[in-house]
C-alpha cells in the first residue's frame, strides 16, 4: 500500500510553506523522504536546482534540517550538548570546544527568549523547554530548508509569538521553510502557501490568504465539518475530588479546589504555571511536601500511578513518548499496559485482550496495519489515540488530560471533545489541561488559572475568555480564591 501517491510540488526560497492535512495522510512520510530518512520508492527530489539522492548525512550536509514532531533528544546531555550533537565545535588538536559551544548554545536560547540553561540536563526540562531547545538545534547551523513539524503544539501564545517572529527574520534572510500543524489559524497567520494531503494524495495548493480556516479543514475530511465544541454538560453538586493545600517544593505552593461529579475542570496557565506537575502529583508520579486528597469524601494517600488507578482515576499525559506510550510495544500490549490484571487469570487472556483492542481501535479510528503494530510505526495523532484508550481501559471515574489535542487534526480533536462530553454525561468527571485557549474555553464548565504554581483564579461563565485567562496567567490581575 502506498503512503504516498505521485505528489509532485515546488517549493521556492525563501517561502513559508505550509502542510495540512489529517493525521495518516502522508505528512509525516513526506517530510522523512525531504530529510533524507526514508528513500522513495518513485519519484525524484531536486535541491537547488540539482536532482539529490538524501540520506540523513546528504541532507544535513545540503542544509536541511527539521524540528520534529516527537522529541530527539538524549536525556543524559545536556542542553548544548543536544544542540550540537555529531556538529561538535573542536579545538585545534581535536577536544570538544565546551566553551564555544555553551556560549554559542546561550546566544541561540535567548534569540528564543527561552529561560533555559544550556548546562541543564535535558531530563529536568519541561516539555516546553525541549521544543525550544529542538528549535536551538535545527538553527544552530545556516540552515537552507528548515521543516517544522507539530513546532508550537506544547508552545504557550508568548512563546508561539517568539517562534513567529524567529521565522519571519530566517525568512528575510533566504530560509525556505515547511511549516506542518494542525493549527489552522496559525498556518493561515505564518503560511505563503498551503498544500492539503488527505490519504496520501495531493488535494490542492491555495495561497494562505485565499483560504480560512473553515474551508481548509473541509478539504483535509473532504466533507462538510459539524460544530467543532459540543454542548457544555451540566456537572452535579457532589464534589468527587477535593484538594486541599497541595503542595511540591520549588513548583506547587497551597493549591486547593474541588472537582464535581459530571464536571470538566479547564487548567490553563503560561509555560511553566505547574499545570502538569499538579497533575503527576495528583497521580503519585511527583511527591508532595503538604497537602490533602479526597475521593468521594474519603482521604486518600496515592503514593504512585497504580495507587491512582486503583483509586479510578486515569491520566492522559502531556508527553506522549515519554510516559504515555512504550513505542516498541504493539497497539493491543500498549492499550491493556495498565489494565493487565482484567485480562489475566494465571495466564494473560489474548484473544480478551485483542477483542478490547480492536474495539478502542473501532470506536478511535486508530489507523494501523494490526493489532501487532508497534507503536513507533503510528503517526503521532494515533500513538496519542492509543494512549486515549490505554487510560480508558482502566475504568476511571476522574480522567485528567493534559494536553490531550496535541499534534493531532481537527478531525481527531472534534472526536476527543465529543469523546470527553460523552464521559461527563456517563457521570465521569474531568480534569482537562491544554495551552489551546479556544479548547479550555469551548469545552470547559469553570476554569482554574495557574501562575508560577498557585492558583491565579477562578474562572466561570462568560468570565471564561482569551482576555481573563491571559491577564490572570500573566499576572495582570488578581482572581478570587477557588
Amino acid at each position: 500500500m502506498r503512503v504516498l501517491n505521485d505528489i509532485n510540488i515546488e517549493i521556492e526560497r525563501g517561502e513559508v510553506f505550509g502542510i495540512i492535512g489529517e493525521n495518516g495522510a502522508g505528512k509525516s512520510t513526506l517530510i522523512k523522504l525531504l530529510n533524507g530518512t526514508h528513500v522513495p520508492t518513485e519519484g525524484e527530489i531536486f535541491f537547488n536546482g540539482k536532482r539529490v539522492r538524501l540520506n540523513t548525512a546528504v541532507a544535513k550536509k545540503l542544509g536541511i534540517s527539521t524540528i520534529p514532531q516527537e522529541f530527539n533528544l538524549v536525556n543524559d546531555l545536556n542542553v548544548y550538548e543536544n544542540i550540537f550533537l555529531g556538529r561538535e565545535y573542536r579545538r585545534k588538536g581535536g577536544l570538544l570546544d565546551h566553551r564555544r559551544m555553551k556560549q554559542r548554545a546561550k546566544e541561540l536560547l535567548q534569540s528564543l527568549q527561552a529561560d533555559v540553561s544550556p548546562t541543564m540536563k535535558i531530563d529536568t526540562c519541561s516539555v516546553a523547554e525541549k521544543q525550544m531547545v529542538e528549535i536551538a538545534k535545527a538553527v544552530a547551523y545556516n540552515s537552507k530548508l528548515l521543516i517544522m513539524d507539530e513546532p508550537t503544539t506544547v508552545l504557550t501564545p508568548i512563546e508561539i509569538n517568539i517562534l513567529f517572529d524567529l521565522i519571519h527574520r530566517l525568512r528575510e534572510d533566504g530560509v525556505t521553510i515547511i511549516y506542518i500543524s494542525h493549527k489552522l489559524k496559525e498556518v493561515r497567520q505564518v503560511c505563503d502557501r498551503v498544500m492539503v494531503l488527505r490519504d496520501g494524495e495531493f488535494v490542492g495548493i491555495d495561497k494562505a490568504s485565499d483560504i480560512d480556516e473553515h474551508e481548509m479543514a473541509n478539504k483535509m475530511v473532504g466533507r462538510e465539518l459539524e460544530q467543532i465544541f459540543p454542548p457544555k454538560p451540566t456537572p452535579t453538586d457532589a464534589v468527587v475530588m477535593k484538594v486541599e493545600n497541595l503542595s511540591v517544593p520549588g513548583l506547587l505552593h497551597d493549591i486547593s479546589f474541588d472537582l464535581h461529579k459530571g464536571e470538566i475542570l479547564g487548567f490553563a496557565g503560561l509555560g511553566g504555571s505547574g499545570r502538569t506537575e499538579l497533575a503527576e502529583t495528583i497521580i503519585g508520579i511527583r511527591k508532595k511536601s503538604a497537602g490533602t486528597l479526597f475521593i468521594n469524601g474519603k482521604k486518600k494517600n496515592i503514593k504512585s500511578p497504580s495507587d491512582a488507578i486503583a483509586n479510578h482515576i486515569a491520566y492522559l499525559p502531556e508527553d506522549r513518548q515519554g510516559t504515555g506510550v512504550l513505542v516498541d510495544f504493539s497497539v493491543t500490549n500498549n492499550v491493556t499496559l495498565g489494565s493487565l490484571k482484567k485480562y489475566t487469570h494465571i495466564i494473560i487472556n489474548h484473544r480478551k485482550e485483542a477483542d478490547q483492542t480492536r474495539k478502542y481501535v473501532k470506536e478511535f479510528d486508530i489507523r494501523t496495519p494490526s493489532l501487532k503494530t508497534k507503536l513507533r510505526f503510528l503517526s503521532g495523532g494515533n500513538q496519542q489515540k492509543v494512549s486515549l484508550a490505554k487510560s480508558l481501559d482502566s475504568q476511571p471515574e476522574i480522567f485528567i488530560f493534559d494536553e490531550p489535542t496535541r499534534g493531532i487534526d481537527i478531525n481527531a480533536k472534534m472526536h476527543i471533545f465529543s469523546f470527553v462530553h460523552d464521559l461527563v454525561e456517563s457521570g465521569i468527571s474531568c480534569i482537562f489541561i491544554s495551552s489551546e485557549l479556544e479548547e479550555v474555553i469551548g469545552v470547559c464548565n469553570r476554569v482554574i488559572v495557574m501562575r508560577e504554581g498557585r492558583v491565579a483564579g477562578n474562572l466561570t461563565g462568560s468570565d471564561i475568555n482569551e482576555e481573563e485567562i491571559m491577564q490572570l496567567a500573566t499576572g495582570v490581575k488578581q482572581g478570587v480564591a477557588v
